[in-house]
C-alpha cells in the first residue's frame, strides 16, 4: 500500500518564499532541527510583512533575522536564544520596544497546542502551568475543572489548538513523490499534520519512493501533507544539519554580535542580504 499523493511538486526555493503571503501564520523549527534558511533568506530580500511567527517551541536565527528585517508582526514563542552564541538581540529589542506582538508561551504548551489541530480538536488540557504568571497573560488560556473529576477539585489549563497557515522545515532528502525523509525529527511531522499547508526544503532528492524501504518508511512524512518541496543543498547554513553538517560558528558569532546593534545589524545586512534595510 502507498501512502503518497504523487502529486507534491517540486520547485525552488524563491518559488516557496512566495508562496508564503504576508501576514501567514508560519511554523518554524527550533536551531539544529532542521531550519529552512535558504528560504528565510528569501523572504527578507521579498520583503515579506506582518509574519505571525509559531516558534515549536522555541526560535534562533531565524526568528531573530525576520524580526530584525522587519518582517514579523506577531511571534508566540516560548523562549529566543541564539545559544551560546548570546542573546538574540533583535528580538530583545523588538520586545523591549514593543514593535511586535509577543505571545509568551511554554514548550509542552506549544505542542499541545499544535498536537490539538493534529488530533482535529478545539483545545487539549495542561496541569504544568498552572498557578504560574504565564497564564495571567494569555486570555486565551483558560482554567476550568476537570469534567470527569466528580467532585474533587481538579483545575486544568486549556490551551487552544493552534492552526498555522504554513509549516516551514529543512530536511535530509525527499523522493521522487514528494514523501520527505524526516529521521527522528517528529515535530517536524506534527508541525505538517497541523499546518495547512507544508512547505520543505531538501539537501537531496532521492530515486525510488521511501516506502518501499522499510528502514526509511518510519522516518518519513507522506506527501499527503507537503505543499512543495524544493532541493537546497546546505539549506540550513549559517546553522547545522545533524550528521550533514556542522553550523558555521564564526558567522554564528558575528551575527550575535551585529543583532545587539542598530548600526552593525544595519551593516550585516548589507553585507549577507543587500538591498535590505533594518526594521
Amino acid at each position: 500500500m502507498r501512502y503518497d499523493r504523487a502529486m507534491t511538486p517540486w520547485t525552488s526555493t524563491d518559488d516557496l518564499a512566495a508562496m508564503i503571503p504576508d501576514g501567514a501564520s508560519l511554523a518554524l523549527i527550533r536551531d539544529g532541527c532542521g531550519v529552512a534558511m535558504q528560504v528565510t533568506r528569501a523572504l527578507v530580500q521579498r520583503r515579506a510583512r506582518d509574519l505571525r511567527l509559531i516558534n515549536v517551541p522555541t526560535g534562533g536565527m531565524q526568528t531573530d533575522l525576520l524580526i530584525g528585517a522587519g518582517c514579523v508582526a506577531e511571534l508566540e514563542t516560548s523562549g529566543v536564544s541564539l545559544g551560546e552564541y548570546g542573546a538574540a538581540g533583535r528580538f530583545a529589542d523588538a520586545a523591549q520596544r514593543g514593535s511586535i506582538t509577543l505571545k509568551e508561551a511554554t514548550c509542552p504548551a506549544i505542542h499541545a497546542g499544535l498536537q490539538a489541530t493534529e488530533k482535529g480538536a478545539p483545545f487539549l488540557p495542561l496541569r504544568g502551568i498552572l498557578g504560574s504568571d504565564i497564564v495571567r497573560f494569555r486570555p486565551d488560556w483558560q482554567v476550568i475543572d476537570n469534567p470527569l473529576s466528580g467532585d474533587a477539585e481538579d483545575p486544568l489549563v486549556i490551551i487552544p489548538a493552534i492552526a498555522p497557515d504554513i509549516a516551514l522545515f529543512h530536511c535530509p532528502m525527499a523522493d521522487d513523490a514528494g514523501n520527505v525523509w524526516v529521521g527522528r525529527e517528529r515535530d517536524l511531522v506534527t508541525m505538517a499534520h497541523a499546518a495547512a499547508q507544508t512547505l520543505v526544503t531538501v539537501e537531496r532528492r532521492y530515486d525510488g519512493n521511501f516506502y518501499d524501504d522499510p528502514t526509511l518508511a518510519a522516518g518519513t512524512l507522506s506527501a499527503f501533507y507537503v505543499t512543495a518541496v524544493a532541493a537546497a543543498p546546505e539549506g540550513c547554513k549559517p546553522l547545522g544539519l545533524p550528521n550533514h553538517y556542522d553550523e558555521d560558528a564564526d558567522h554564528l558569532r558575528a551575527y550575535a554580535a551585529a543583532s545587539r546593534d542598530d548600526a552593525a545589524f544595519a551593516a550585516y545586512l548589507d553585507q549577507h542580504l543587500p538591498h535590505v534595510e533594518a526594521a
